[in-house]
């Protein structure tokens, strides 16, 4: 897998957990986790309330003034009631040996929130880029219900064994999904009803873990991958293989360095001798032969005696792969993997008046140890209040090699493998009626783009058979901006899954969020979780809930024409117009011949048609905008200011 997507061993084997032999127990009448205190269910449907109970054992269910009878067979009863309007709150009562009470269960609407880590990143580490949205939040019909990690190999789970129902207050907020809270948020502001997300991403996770076994007979690559794992010795080899390896990994790291034996932490250290880098930056780029192992970095830093009595957070913006901070010899915050901004407070009394050195022991596993560029990195004294001071960490830092190591084990990451998530995640939710699906994923399949297409539209087929429910709205989140800007046109894999994505639209009542605007070069999670969220939404509104008039997307290509040496686009849901963002020129729109080999194009704005063409290019055949990794200024966006999504295509006569 690309390195862009590798988590520490460590980190992977905390998070795996093996469901393969959970079942409910079929004793007393029980009711799975989703059916909990604080449960929304989907109005305007019929209301499922399933369990399980001794073979032959009489159920009986009241919920909101209503009662139904059944048997349980073979371990499960399921009653229906008729649908009813959106509303509470009700009380769920369940008896049969034994009597089971739920309170507080609201009618709304219910919608599957999945796919990979920008769908699963919590508000509490977006919460500097929307100050007081977690204090300032008390939405009582906004819920969610949030799926730890699990996997499963051995077929559909019927239940978790983790998770609850929480409001939207600020006691729980800092977990919740922030795409999925902004999207609930923004469909709780326009529809008035209670609104619940079940939260089931996973980090890194490939879309093929989310599809169900059946429907990966098509792939036979991938069900070759999942057989093995159908056995449970298999299972445990390879989990005890991939501890063994990192503990000999990390155990051998630590015994090695020499900076823990000399307590390179300490604030009093004579580093006059170290090396010097610049922060931020990359040990390789400055000519160190630093690859994998563990390096100390150090800084000093002079504050006056006010200065020193304020409360501080270290800002030390993103680090590759690990880090353990100690201020004037205290620890202070670590983290084991790359992708978290490194925001660390500072106890009371850490800083001191005169001189204070900051020392971290970073730890590297996949080559490129150093410090991301264009984050923040600054020490802020009085962070929260007016008087807000911040000196910069930026600039040069001492250096000193404490081990090196070799490249750490490849280790087999459960909860990707084929159909694991569809098992463990995904199947104990199928008895809900529901609304419809959000979907931020595709950054694990960008190597493997050309079979997206296929794949993610099989996805969804599956997922629509196996909720029983019709065509579901499935409205996802298309690839956000990511890596370092190209000056000239290219190929790129990013673009190529993006344009898988762009053409699933295809399929019927599916919608697609652009985000190409909102990415960052430098970090695979951008922070702007607040724009795709409400684009997923406005997605929904016209899509699921009616509002056939909302303009909802971007300008999407509908025509394309060769007209002489031109080609003229044509361009729907551009509202009063196509516009170009800040004026000028369209940029990153380009234009090739049969040979494919592309040159920017030349742009004329015709209302909602664009006339392309190049001077190098008399007889073109192609046309792409905004093919790249990272489109930066890519600028077609239409008057409700959502931008165009990236495509390809081919050229008519």
């Amino acid at each position: 897998m690309n390195n862009i997507l590798r988590f520490p061993v460590r980190f992977l084997l905390l998070l795996s957990v093996s469901l393969a032999a959970f079942s409910p127990a079929y004793a007393d009448v029980t009711l799975p986790r989703l059916l909990s205190d604080g449960a929304i269910l989907q109005r305007d449907k019929p209301i499922t309330i399933w369990g399980w109970a001794h073979e032959g054992e009489q159920v009986t269910v009241s919920f909101a003034g209503k009662e139904q009878s059944t048997t349980a067979q073979a371990g499960k009863w399921q009653v229906t009631f008729p649908a009813r309007k959106a509303g509470g709150p009700y009380e769920l009562t369940v008896t049969g040996k034994n009597t089971l009470t739920r309170k507080d269960i609201l009618l709304g609407d219910v919608w599957i929130a999945a796919g990979q880590s920008n769908m699963e990143l919590p508000l509490r580490r977006v919460k500097y880029q929307y100050p007081g949205v977690i204090e300032a939040t008390r939405l009582s019909q906004v819920r969610e219900f949030n799926v730890p990690v699990a996997y499963a190999f051995k077929g559909p789970l019927a239940d978790y064994t983790q998770g609850e129902w929480k409001t939207a207050t600020p006691e729980n907020l800092p977990g919740f999904s922030a795409v999925g809270f902004f999207f609930a948020k923004q469909l709780h502001r326009v529809t008035r009803v209670p609104i619940a997300v079940v939260t089931l991403p996973v980090g890194g996770s490939p879309a093929e873990a989310w599809m169900s076994e059946a429907a990966l007979k098509k792939y036979p690559h991938y069900v070759e991958q999942l057989t093995p794992f159908k056995d449970d010795a298999h299972v445990q080899t390879t989990i005890a293989k991939d501890k063994a390896n990192n503990d000999k990994w990390y155990g051998d790291l630590t015994a090695a360095d020499i900076g823990l034996q000399n307590n390179w932490s300490q604030a009093e250290l004579d580093a006059s001798n170290w090396n010097n880098l610049q922060v931020p930056g990359f040990f390789k780029e400055q000519g160190s032969d630093f690859t994998n192992g563990s390096v100390w970095v150090r800084k000093e830093l002079v504050l006056s005696p006010p200065q020193a009595a304020k409360a501080g957070t270290l800002w030390l913006g993103a680090i590759v792969d690990g880090d353990q901070v100690f201020v004037n010899g205290q620890a202070v915050g670590q983290t084991g993997y790359q992708y978290p901004p490194r925001i660390y407070s500072l106890p009371a009394g850490v800083l001191k008046a005169g001189k204070n050195t900051i020392a971290i022991r970073i730890t590297s596993y996949t080559g490129n140890a150093g410090f991301v560029k264009d984050k923040r990195y600054e020490l802020v004294l009085d962070e929260a209040l007016p008087t807000m001071e911040s000196i910069p960490l930026a600039g040069e830092w001492k250096y000193q090699i404490a081990a090196n190591a070799p490249a750490m084990q490849p280790t087999t990451t459960l909860h990707y493998i084929p159909s694991s998530l569809f098992n463990a995640k995904l199947a104990p939710a199928l008895p809900l009626q529901i609304k419809g699906v959000i979907w931020y994923q595709g950054e694990s399949n960008v190597a493997r783009a050309a079979e997206y297409k296929n794949l993610f539209s099989d996805l969804i087929v599956d997922w629509r058979a196996q909720f029983k429910q019709g065509d579901i709205p499935f409205i996802y989140a298309q690839l956000a901006n990511f890596l370092p800007a190209k000056p000239e046109p290219g190929e790129s894999g990013w673009a190529e899954l993006r344009e898988a994505q762009r053409q699933t639209l295809a399929l019927k009542n599916t919608a697609m969020a652009v985000a190409i605007d909102v990415g960052e070069w430098n970090d695979i999670h951008p922070l702007n979780k607040q724009s795709v969220g409400d684009r997923l939404a406005l997605s929904a509104l016209k899509l699921a809930y009616g509002k056939k008039r909302l303009l909802a997307s971007g300008p999407t290509l509908q025509k394309v024409e060769r007209k002489g040496n031109t080609v003229e686009l044509s361009f729907g849901d551009t509202g009063k117009g196509l516009r170009v963002l800040g004026g000028g020129d369209v940029k990153h729109m380009a234009i090739a011949g049969a040979d494919k080999q592309f040159v920017w194009a030349k742009v004329q704005v015709k209302k909602d048609k664009l006339v392309v063409s190049a001077d190098a290019v008399p007889e073109p055949k192609w046309v792409r905008y905004a093919w790249a990794d990272n489109p930066e200024g890519a600028n077609l966006y239409n008057s409700a200011g959502l931008p165009a999504s990236p495509f390809e295509a081919s050229v008519l006569d």
